[in-house]
């Protein structure tokens, strides 16, 4: 069904091994993280807030490694490109290899009919730097089907977040 739905492009049809593994797992897929990266940086006092974010607080990074600083998280974006069908939802966890070092990978469900790369927020919530490798695995998916096609889409709601091609930061009310 991936396949042939183009729901994720680069697709591996397979579990590839040789670092953190990506592709296709048991029950789900594994996806990569890109080269891009938005870096918070804190500044003395100022809250972030999710209906007014300020993009000025994070740094644009790109390379293979990017090292999260302690207690603090960036934001990423997946290496695949996604088209969620409109019986299918998405559930995003991550991994354990990244978690054992106290990363927390947090996405949203992708909702059916949804489409973009993802944008993930990744904590560190540890007291120590933690690398993130460009390339490789990141998080697992796992597809859910539904009995029947659902009444509402993303795309029928004209979700903020469709068709996001770059690193998106919160887009406030709506």
């Amino acid at each position: 069904m991936a396949l042939e739905k183009k729901m994720i492009q680069p697709f591996e049809d397979k579990q590839v091994r040789g670092g953190i593994s990506f592709g296709v797992s048991a029950y789900g897929y594994d996806y990569r993280i890109d080269r891009k990266f938005k870096i918070y940086m804190p500044q003395d006092g100022a809250v972030l807030d999710p209906k007014n974010f300020g993009e000025a607080r994070f740094e644009d990074f790109e390379g293979d490694v990017c090292v999260i600083p302690p207690n603090s998280f960036v934001l990423g974006q997946s290496l695949e490109y996604f088209r969620i069908p409109r019986d299918i939802l998405v559930v995003c966890t991550g991994k354990s290899t990244y978690a054992r070092c106290g990363v927390v990978a947090n996405v949203t469900p992708l909702e059916p009919e949804w489409e973009g790369h993802i944008t993930v927020s990744i904590g560190n919530m540890g007291p120590s730097p933690v690398r993130l490798y460009a390339g490789e695995g990141l998080g697992q998916l796992v597809f859910l089907q539904a009995a029947e096609i659902c009444e509402t889409s993303y795309a029928d709601k004209k979700g903020k977040y469709q068709g996001q091609t770059a690193i998106t930061g919160a887009k406030g009310r709506g």
